[in-house]
């Protein structure tokens, strides 16, 4: 069988037989990848614990017909044990699994992006410089933009349209893709206090000062307008984000 090596996030596992397990992986090259990791649920195994979720690693596969197989597996970095001490971490980090799970919908296609944003969100949530619940939002709108569903914050995202200098649009509405004028308002846009719309910009963007001189209740608001944005455009709720304090 062809061999090829790969860096990649384990994503998820499930028991295989009486020692296997199947592996959901994100790599850098080779995309989302489901691979079988033979032996390593027994106590004997050279690499089970540098297979288990959250846990970024070097790579050598065989392919398969359906599933590949994991031959070596060196530890990069062990996410799972600096997020494993802080539950709200933690949480927040298997919603950051299950989101890029989600999105990387094809098997063997490349999405180095969606690759660096995760191991960069790790990186972050794992630092403890930044809050959790922001580092996860930011992570979130940047994966969907990523995937091709990027909100706007600015431009009206039915027409267009800018704001006037200084302002933002009023409108918020998760099926049309971010803020509306007045003029596209539709049923069920919502209405977020300007602070929120530049906060949830500024999370997009990356802009850390902005984000952390932000007021709590602004915060919270815009945590539930990624929330809202997230579930319309995966289109199933993911499981994990019901352990997240938001």
């Amino acid at each position: 069988m062809p061999l090829y090596r790969d860096e990649a996030i384990v994503l998820r596992t499930h028991k295989l037989g009486e020692a296997d397990r199947i592996v959901t992986l994100l790599t850098r090259a080779h995309g989302r990848v489901r691979a079988v990791a033979k032996g390593v649920r027994r106590t004997s195994s050279k690499f089970g614990s540098r297979l288990e979720p959250f846990t970024h690693v070097d790579l050598q596969l065989a392919e398969g017909r359906n599933l590949d197989t994991i031959t070596q597996a060196e530890t990069h970095t062990p996410f799972a044990s600096a997020l494993g001490a802080d539950y709200e971490r933690y949480t927040a980090g298997t919603v950051m699994l299950e989101t890029a799970e989600r999105l990387v919908v094809e098997e063997k296609q490349p999405s180095t992006q969606q690759f660096l944003l995760l191991v960069g969100g790790l990186r972050a949530m794992v630092g403890g410089e930044r809050g959790p619940g922001q580092v996860l939002d930011s992570y979130l709108l940047r994966s969907l933009a990523v995937a091709g569903y990027a909100p706007s914050f600015d431009a009206c995202a039915r027409c267009g349209t800018l704001p006037a200098p200084g302002a933002t649009h009023r409108w918020f509405n998760p099926s049309y893709g971010g803020m509306l004028c007045t003029t596209c308002r539709v049923p069920g846009s919502v209405s977020p206090a300007a602070e929120t719309v530049a906060l949830l910009g500024a999370l997009l963007a990356g802009d850390w000062p902005v984000v952390e001189a932000a007021d709590p209740r602004h915060r919270k608001e815009a945590t539930g307008l990624v929330s809202a944005f997230l579930h319309w455009h995966v289109e199933r709720g993911l499981r994990s984000l019901a352990y997240v304090e938001r």
